[in-house]
């Protein structure tokens, strides 16, 4: 394996089957899935999240995975976890000697990992930060890059958010905190994008919103209710467990109304993905994106796109 990658990032927007590309990409490199998935991290949220876990699995060869029904509700799971679980998930399957391949939608999950959030819990230093405020960003930059001249992602010197958030973790770490418990291993990802034309994209959410509904997955909600989760807890989950809480309480009228809504919802969701990963990239992340055709062919494009950077 090149050093430039020690693993690979599968993203996209909903819909576009970025769980089976990257099942056969972790299947063809005997690697492992780690997803990126903020809602299938929960225990029972099967129908509703996608979770599918029948398509880790390639002629019979199950494909091992990390980051999946690894908590309960209601406890809230967020991105600082889901840093500190990844980080560990990472060390253990490169320390088996296989290839991490991450899958997912989650936005900020995956930028968390790629661009290494400082995500630390530290007194407030309100000195140090109106002192930060008022120094120019060029100067920021500078003293960052003098205390980390191996900063991961070099575009974050043009934020000056992320710089002086950067130099407060700093002058943290040197009065003894930590920002995280994990020690981040190195990560240097080969990213890799999939999507399809919008009305492709479309006719895909319909078709797996019609399945899903025909599958039981308001049965599911009303069991996860039933099990003593409130209808405001689920409701936080969004999309589609939002939208059938909302039915089941009646305040959605017919099942008509529920696929209406939460078909718009969804399409809404996906363009919000693809303008998270374009900001990514305008942040200086490099995706290399799959040509959008069917699931078959793209696969193997994204196979062959390892074979070319990794080995």
């Amino acid at each position: 394996m090149a050093d430039k990658y020690n693993c690979v990032i599968i993203l996209g927007p909903t819909a576009v089957g970025k769980t089976a590309i990257g099942v056969h990409v972790a299947d063809y490199f005997k690697g492992e899935i780690i997803s990126a998935d903020s809602r299938q991290t929960y225990r029972y949220l099967d129908i509703g999240s996608g979770k599918d876990l029948a398509e880790y699995n390639v002629e019979g060869r199950p494909v091992p995975y990390h980051l999946i029904d690894i908590t309960e509700l209601p406890a809230e799971y967020n991105v600082y976890n889901y840093q500190q679980d990844f980080y560990k998930a990472f060390k253990e399957i490169r320390g088996r000697g296989a290839l991490p391949v991450v899958v997912g939608g989650t936005g900020m999950y995956l930028d968390a990992i790629v661009r290494d959030y400082q995500l630390v819990i530290m007194p407030e230093d309100k000195e140090l930060h109106a002192k930060l405020e008022a120094t120019p960003l060029e100067v920021l930059a500078e003293r960052l890059l003098q205390a980390q001249p191996d900063l991961h992602t070099k575009g974050d010197l043009l934020e000056k958010d992320r710089v002086i958030k950067a130099l407060e973790i700093i002058e943290a770490k040197k009065k003894g905190y930590d920002s995280t418990s994990v020690q981040r291993p190195e990560i240097n990802p080969l990213i890799i994008g999939t999507t399809l034309p919008r009305p492709q994209l479309w006719e895909n959410i319909s078709i797996r919103l019609k399945e899903r509904l025909e599958n039981g997955m308001l049965e599911e909600v009303q069991s996860i209710h039933d099990k003593g989760i409130s209808w405001e807890r689920l409701e936080k989950l969004g999309l589609e467990y939002r939208f059938c809480s909302f039915y089941l309480q009646g305040k959605i009228e017919s099942k008509d109304d529920l696929y209406n809504q939460l078909f718009i919802a969804i399409r809404q969701f996906a363009k919000r993905q693809e303008t998270w990963f374009r900001m990514m990239q305008k942040k200086g992340v490099d995706i290399k994106w799959l040509t959008p055709g069917d699931k078959s062919q793209r696969i193997k494009e994204a196979i062959q796109i390892v074979k070319d950077n990794l080995y």
